[in-house]
């Protein structure tokens, strides 16, 4: 893997990705939209792979939004059925890597409840990994997540003048996982399309014109070159 022009002593503890593009890759090409969508498996798993070779310790990826329930009935059914057979297929693969494997977003009717077993039988097999944290956000939306938080805090009782950041950040999905130094989007797309609303505030941008079945390890190299040539003031001022 080429290293080079990365200083692996600041690596971005946590990359974010927004897998688009697999629709109009499929389309370039005569083939059904499902079709990109499958060709996406190569690329998310050689981006894991290089993630992980790399020593970069959190990586979330957008599976599925809350707002994709619009899609073709076909297409939906397809995505439930791909990412069910998809952690059948790699759950070995992603445990001998070291990953450890969670999901974020909402758990409602909507989600087929074998896909929802094979997501809770794919996070138990991994539990015990440490080497990277693979996080799903499936069925998941920004704003769905902050709506969650704050019901959560309303049902412990919460008083008005103890809801804060701290507050809410505590009943988020995974109030554990850092906020993402580093948020990478396909396709030539500037949007944040209700991703990580809450954790992205200080985040990195990065927006590529590869659509996201041609994404490999080597793109995602890059995007941390361009990480590390940011200057990232969270606000302040250099003394």
């Amino acid at each position: 893997m080429d290293l080079d022009g990365i200083d692996t002593t600041r690596l971005p503890v946590h990359i974010a990705c927004v897998m688009d593009g697999n629709g109009r890759w499929a389309q370039k090409r005569g083939l059904r939209r499902t079709d990109g969508h499958a060709a996406g498996e190569e690329a998310l798993f050689d981006a894991v792979e290089g993630a992980v070779d790399v020593g970069v310790k959190w990586l979330t990826v957008y599976a599925f939004s809350t707002e994709n329930w619009r899609r073709p009935v076909d297409e939906v059914r397809f995505l439930m059925n791909f990412n069910e057979s998809l952690l059948v297929r790699r759950v070995d693969e992603l445990d001998a890597m070291g990953v450890r494997v969670r999901f974020s977003g909402r758990r409602d009717w909507r989600v087929p409840k074998r896909l929802l077993k094979r997501m809770d039988d794919s996070v138990a097999r991994t539990a015990h990994n440490r080497r990277m944290t693979l996080t799903i956000a499936f069925n998941y939306g920004g704003r769905a997540e902050i709506v969650d938080a704050v019901r959560a805090l309303m049902e412990a009782g919460t008083p008005a003048a103890k809801v804060d950041e701290k507050a809410i950040r505590a009943h988020l999905y995974h109030p554990d996982m850092p906020d993402p130094d580093l948020v990478i989007r396909t396709s030539g797309e500037f949007r944040i399309s209700n991703f990580l609303l809450w954790e992205l505030a200080y985040s990195e941008l990065v927006f590529t014109d590869v659509l996201w079945p041609d994404f490999r390890r080597g793109h995602l190299l890059e995007a941390i070159r361009e990480f590390q040539r940011r200057d990232r003031r969270f606000g302040g001022l250099e003394n």
